[in-house]
């Protein structure tokens, strides 16, 4: 058992400090010379997010929002937010991931919005994705979406060689076998060396907790007996060639997708937009399916990517902010604006949507199925018991360093996992925060 290690800050005692910061932070409320609307700056990396800002400007005269597009990801968006957080110019909302959102809380970036957000707007949201914008038991930014796992694959090719669609984790090696047989340069699915986040989507399907608070302290489990049973079973698909190992989103990736060689995908419901802009001769021929299950008796499942939309603690209009990502994540308008840009199959956060979604996206892709009932299905299975970490970024970088070694045959994937524990310990200390692993 991993040594103990305990800081004497407990973490419920540093978010009710931060609570009390932001408490003192200017309330805004109105254009300061009262000579017009208010205005707001808005970063998000998100697609169609102009075409949703540009609705909501035509939309009503009483605020102003000027967006800026950030990159994303580590190098990009997220260092931006961090550095204009840390200098006292952060913009009024910002975009920040599911993963990412413990960590800003720590730094104090979004405002504490528990007491801003209307109880009628809290009954909208689906529970699992409310539930990971809280942070002992403050709401820290708002759900945009939530991605539960699904398995993308192609329908044509599983026909031909006669392999039914996977429901359960044993079936899915089975027809992995079945499809090496039958044609040996194909594998169903591809395990990515870059590929944390979807390996914490496996893991928290299973009923891992990598992270979670209790008695004051932040406890840290990466290896805990679903993870190694996740990672034990990925690893046999990698040992045993039945997968393939390489970097999701590489070239290489996308070029077995388009040939046919790779036949499968596991990802968040976001990936049915994504396949069909990326490999568009698969049209017709690709379908999506839940993701396998340990026990179908006892479904349940991990989300992979995500968004959520924060108001800053340096924003002078925090009650407008609100206000406009409340339309956001609410209105039809805005959805229709978003999907108006392209592809977009992202679950909205709020179910009332789906039937806009539904409406809005052509299917054809995927030969008019119903993905948004689907997904609809899928979420609802979303468990609630998971919660990410405070330094999720280095987390990150740590497994998928080991995640590379294990790829190439000089380490394993429970290996990176646990070399991911142990780096994030340190970080997280540093923070003055009380840790433990157990």
């Amino acid at each position: 058992m991993p040594a103990r290690r305990r800081v004497r800050l407990a973490t419920a005692a540093l978010f009710t400090a931060m609570t009390l910061l932001l408490a003192g932070c200017s309330s805004g409320g109105g254009d300061t010379a009262g000579t017009g609307p208010v205005r707001l700056t808005f970063w998000s990396a998100l697609r169609g997010t102009q075409e949703v800002v540009d609705e909501y400007n035509r939309s009503q005269d009483k605020i102003r929002v000027d967006y800026q597009q950030v990159p994303s990801g580590p190098q990009g968006g997220w260092a931006k937010l961090s550095n204009a957080a840390r200098a006292g110019n952060a913009p009024d909302v910002a975009t920040i991931e599911y993963p990412q959102l413990p960590g800003y809380a720590i730094d104090g970036v979004p405002r504490d919005l528990t007491d801003l957000l209307p109880d009628d707007v809290r009954r909208t949201f689906l529970p699992q994705a409310l539930d990971l914008t809280t942070l002992d038991g403050r709401i820290y930014s708002v759900p945009v979406d939530i991605e539960p796992m699904m398995f993308f694959y192609r329908k044509d090719v599983l026909t031909r060689y006669g392999i039914q669609v996977p429901r359960t984790w044993a079936e899915f090696e089975t027809a992995a076998r079945a499809l090496k047989k039958a044609d040996p340069g194909s594998r169903l699915a591809s395990f990515f060396t870059n590929g944390s986040q979807h390996m914490a989507g496996f893991a928290w399907q299973a009923g891992a907790q990598w992270f979670r608070t209790a008695d004051d302290t932040w406890r840290i489990t990466m290896d805990d007996a679903p993870t190694r049973k996740v990672a034990a079973y990925w690893q046999r698909l990698v040992d045993q060639d039945l997968v393939r190992v390489e970097p999701v989103d590489s070239q290489q990736w996308r070029a077995h997708l388009q040939n046919g060689e790779t036949v499968g995908y596991m990802a968040g419901a976001w990936a049915a937009g994504s396949l069909m802009n990326s490999t568009p001769g698969g049209k017709g021929k690709w379908a999506i399916a839940p993701l396998p299950q340990w026990d179908p008796a006892k479904p349940s499942l991990g989300t992979q990517g995500g968004s959520t939309f924060a108001v800053t603690k340096d924003s002078q209009h925090p009650e407008e902010a609100l206000e406009f990502i409340i339309w956001m994540v609410t209105s039809p308008d805005a959805l229709r604006a978003k999907l108006s840009s392209g592809i977009s199959s992202a679950y909205p956060a709020v179910p009332p949507l789906v039937p806009v979604a539904r409406k809005e996206m052509d299917t054809a892709y995927y030969s008019g199925q119903d993905i948004f009932g689907l997904f609809q299905q899928s979420a609802r299975l979303v468990s609630p018991r998971w919660q990410w970490g405070p330094r999720m970024t280095s987390t990150i970088t740590s497994v998928e360093d080991g995640f590379a070694k294990a790829g190439a045959g000089s380490g394993s994937i429970i290996g990176a996992l646990r070399q991911g524990e142990r780096r994030t310990l340190p970080d997280l200390s540093s923070l003055g925060l009380s840790v433990t692993t157990h």
